[in-house]
């Protein structure tokens, strides 16, 4: 016995199924559903510290590059809210992450179509899809996963989620009671520049005895947010590097790897300000310590605290060692198989970790081709960088619906770069004959 059935059923209520569902709500011939185990909307909470910021433009939100008459858009919520003179008039460099995080919450409240504290347990397939969730079963003829990753921690030592250690994302929760301690950030990316920049802002008794940062790349480096750069975050860019073959995919990510996880210029240079102020102005030339291009090796206990094995990578032969009391991990996230679909693991294309996709994010599977499971957020090294990027949320959307709808749309004007190798209109690039 069902509870009721609907073309299109969401796991998860993140950016990348609220985009979905926006675009979707309009057409009531597609009747919708999307649900989240929590009990209400939150997107990154343990990571709110104040004072960060968006490092993507805001039109980049749900809808507003597939859809800008969208009322659901950042710049109607802003004249919902009654403030849009306010924001222009603040002049920020980027979006405040919390009133992003608020928008997406507004967002959400508006749709009738979503169900917040309802988790997912299974899917299965006969005829239609079956969706076990921890109260009832529902039937859809699609679904669509936006469930997101998961926050992942190096395997460094057995102890590495013990209390004193703990991911970036729970931060702002349990980065309290931290005066006159010694803490250890790992990782080099924006969230971990972030987390560091909040320690070593800390006044009176909430300032940390020493904060170190850690990071395996060669420096702390900005993020590449050059125009040509951003070409990588376009549609026709997404299409082109969906056709290459997966090592040279593979090593496209790697290589421009600080497009998407580089670290504002902003933050690098509020944290080279506090460091000058408290080496040079406060005198307290031992309180911070900078660490690129070194690898956490080990993790063990040392009394109440911790001791870090730490390579050099130029030296890897002289390992030296580190303490701490507190290690903040921020290391990155992690995306993979569902368990929640572990019913149809058999007929599920798989390579290497990742759903395999087609053009328009629909999992290759053995079942009827008019019923789809559609993964977002979970295929970049099929779809790239941007896939777990706001970058691309609203036109990835839309290709989902489009698809859904039988519908194909006139893309917009591809990219000034010529990435595929089609030559130029005027026979400029030619193969041999």
């Amino acid at each position: 016995m069902t509870d009721k059935h609907f073309g299109v059923l969401g796991i998860g209520v993140g950016p990348a199924n609220l985009s979905l569902a926006a675009l979707l709500y309009p057409h009531r011939d597609l009747p919708s559903l999307f649900l989240d185990r929590k009990e209400a909307f939150g997107w990154h909470d343990g990571q709110q510290i104040p004072g960060t910021s968006l490092q993507v433009s805001m039109l980049k939100d749900l809808v507003s590059l597939a859809d800008p008459t969208s009322p659901f858009s950042f710049l109607n919520y802003l004249h919902d809210q009654g403030r849009i003179y306010h924001f222009i008039n603040a002049q920020f460099d980027a979006v405040p992450r919390q009133e992003f995080r608020n928008y997406l919450e507004w967002a959400s409240s508006r749709m009738k179509n979503i169900v917040f504290g309802e988790e997912v347990r299974s899917v299965d397939f006969d005829g239609v899809f079956k969706v076990h969730t921890d109260e009832r079963v529902f039937t859809a003829d699609h679904i669509s996963v936006g469930i997101g990753s998961q926050p992942w921690i190096p395997p460094t030592g057995p102890d590495r989620q013990a209390p004193g250690q703990f991911h970036v994302r729970d931060f702002v929760d349990k980065a309290v009671d931290l005066g006159g301690k010694r803490v250890v950030v790992v990782g080099g990316g924006q969230s971990g520049a972030e987390a560091f920049l909040d320690l070593i802002s800390r006044e009176g008794g909430e300032l940390p005895s020493r904060v170190s940062w850690f990071s395996r790349r060669r420096n702390f480096l900005p993020i590449d947010d050059s125009p040509f750069t951003n070409d990588f975050y376009m549609p026709s860019y997404s299409e082109y590097f969906y056709g290459l073959e997966r090592a040279t995919r593979e090593r496209i990510n790697q290589e421009n790897v600080l497009s998407s996880d580089g670290i504002s210029e902003p933050t690098l240079r509020a944290i080279y300000q506090r460091t000058y102020h408290h080496r040079f102005i406060a005198r307290s030339p031992g309180l911070i310590r900078l660490y690129p291009n070194r690898e956490i090796t080990d993790v063990d206990r040392a009394g109440a605290g911790w001791e870090l094995t730490v390579v050099n990578k130029d030296r890897p032969d002289e390992p030296q060692h580190a303490t701490a009391d507190v290690i903040v991990w921020s290391t990155g996230f992690r995306t993979g198989l569902l368990e929640l679909l572990a019913p149809l693991a058999g007929r599920l294309a798989c390579d290497e970790g990742e759903y395999q996709v087609d053009r328009d994010y629909a999992v290759s599977w053995d079942g009827p081709e008019d019923h789809h499971i559609f993964i977002q957020n979970g295929t970049p090294t099929q779809r790239g960088l941007a896939d777990k990027n706001l970058s691309l949320l609203a036109w990835r959307s839309q290709r989902i619906v489009d698809r859904l709808r039988g519908v194909q749309r006139e893309e917009q004007l591809s990219s000034f770069v010529g990435w595929a190798n089609e030559g130029s209109e005027d026979g400029e690039l030619k193969g041999r004959v």
